[in-house]
């Protein structure tokens, strides 16, 4: 899965889990790399070890470009291999294998798919590769309307206005701006009722406008 920061390719990783009913090992790419030499390749061999054990299971690589930029452009280390060089080495190898294992699923997400080396794109390894883009606008009033359910929102404010505001947000900045709304109300409720005992009995006063919903869109734009 690649595409732009936020469109939700991990929260994509967790449904496939979920839907499949199969056990899920989540792996940020820089969580495996270390100083000491040979770790990097164990945390990896460790990884697929426990997958083949927990089967079925879906391994996701979140970060993947952290672990699988193209080879030679690394720093050099023991043996003449960078130790992302190395860490490419052992992902293509327990990939290969992984065709005489049943029931393991391996995905993975990036930011900058033109740093993944062209090894790994290749059939029999990822297969398919899929771009997530950012949401259209369709997408982005079902975002909205899933973050502003349950929340003390205006009955007069037109999502719609929202909708085409945030056009070009991901999906990550356009529940941001439900969130950062939220924040603008709580910021004007303590300015008008500085006690405790005030703003208690004027709680139900608090909603969400169309006025701070406009603002946070400004404010997650920047």
């Amino acid at each position: 899965l690649h595409g732009p920061s936020g469109t939700g390719k991990t929260m994509l990783a967790k449904a496939v889990a979920t839907e499949s009913e199969a056990n899920f090992i989540s792996v940020k790419g820089p969580e495996l790399l270390s100083k000491w030499v040979g770790e990097s390749e164990k945390g990896l061999r460790e990884i697929f070890r426990k997958a083949r054990q927990a089967s079925p299971c879906v391994i996701f690589f979140d970060e993947i470009d952290s672990i699988t930029s193209i080879r030679g452009g690394g720093i050099e280390g023991l043996g003449g291999l960078s130790g992302t060089d190395k860490m490419m080495s052992q992902l293509l190898t327990e990939m290969d294998g992984i065709q005489e294992i049943h029931d393991i699923v391996v995905l993975a997400a990036t930011n900058r798919i033109d740093m993944i080396d062209t090894a790994l794109l290749r059939p029999g390894r990822f297969d398919k590769i899929v771009y997530i883009p950012n949401p259209d606008k369709v997408t982005r009033e079902r975002i909205l309307q899933i973050h502003v359910k349950g929340k003390p929102i205006s009955n007069d404010i037109d999502i719609n206005r929202i909708v085409e505001a945030t056009e070009g947000f991901s999906g990550a900045d356009v529940a941001s701006v439900v969130n950062t709304a939220l924040s603008l109300v709580l910021h004007d409720y303590i300015q008008r009722y500085p006690s405790a005992e005030e703003a208690f009995k004027h709680a139900s006063e608090a909603h969400v406008t169309i006025r701070h919903l406009e603002d946070a869109v400004k404010k997650v734009r920047g």
